[in-house]
């Protein structure tokens, strides 16, 4: 089991070797990563904007049912929907939904290029192929994640204060101080370094598992599968890292 894993694991970075070696024509990868931009960031703009609204409002609305104690001022939900989305929800959360939709999207596209050798065509004319089709993605997704999860801090706010406004569970005004308070900068670099690292671990993770794909298009479906669960579990080791180094 454990030499398996090492071999997994040697096999990935040994094809992270080629993917950053050094690009052949950079007008094509400048195209690329703006294609990707629009295939792998803009596409995801709508899931992250309606399930971030949802968690700001379900948030606000459990904690401000449930945090009926007088002794505790009403604000505290605000700066608590805050902080839940700034520290967790927009990177780490977003990261595992991303993972299934972004992930399973880029190994099947790479595992269907893989069974029906394009990838062996690519090579044959002398095309670094791992570099052609994986770096763009990756330097697309590194770049634009950190703008879903600003969208999705933003979003998830504003879905909590809504909730706020429309039932009158609690005072606007109240929820916005508890947004005020306390606020700390470095939280957000924290959420946009977390999110970095994780949108390295979607993109490369799925494409490893695309590009070694083998057999009919069943085996693609299955390598898209385990690229889902295997990027899931290293951002849920990285978030424990990250948190552990960025936070102490």
């Amino acid at each position: 089991m454990l030499s398996k894993l090492f071999a997994l694991v040697g096999q990935y970075f040994i094809l992270m070797g080629k993917v950053f070696s050094r690009p052949e024509k950079l007008p094509i990868y400048r195209r690329r990563i703006i294609y990707e931009m629009d295939a792998l960031g803009l596409n995801s703009i709508g899931l992250t904007a309606i399930i971030s609204v949802f968690i700001g409002a379900v948030i606000t609305l459990q904690m401000s049912i449930n945090l009926e104690s007088p002794f505790i001022p009403k604000y505290i939900i605000g700066y608590a929907t805050r902080e839940t989305m700034i520290l967790e929800f927009s990177s780490t959360v977003v990261a595992l939904i991303l993972a299934g939709k972004v992930g399973s999207n880029i190994a099947s596209e790479i595992g269907t290029m893989r069974i029906t050798e394009q990838i062996d065509a690519l090579e044959i004319m002398g095309v670094n192929s791992a570099s052609y089709l994986i770096l763009p993605k990756i330097v697309a997704t590194v770049l634009f994640f950190p703008f879903l999860t600003i969208l999705s801090i933003l979003i998830g706010i504003a879905g909590g204060w809504m909730i706020a406004v429309f039932t009158g569970i609690m005072i606007p005004d109240d929820y916005v101080t508890g947004l005020l308070y306390d606020f700390k900068l470095y939280s957000i670099v924290y959420s946009l370094i977390k999110t970095c690292f994780f949108a390295f671990i979607i993109t490369s993770v799925s494409a490893f598992y695309g590009y070694y794909a083998k057999g009919n298009s069943l085996e693609v479906g299955k390598a898209s599968t385990r690229a889902v669960v295997a990027s899931s579990i290293v951002i849920m080791i990285f978030n424990l890292i990250l948190t552990q180094i960025l936070l102490t």
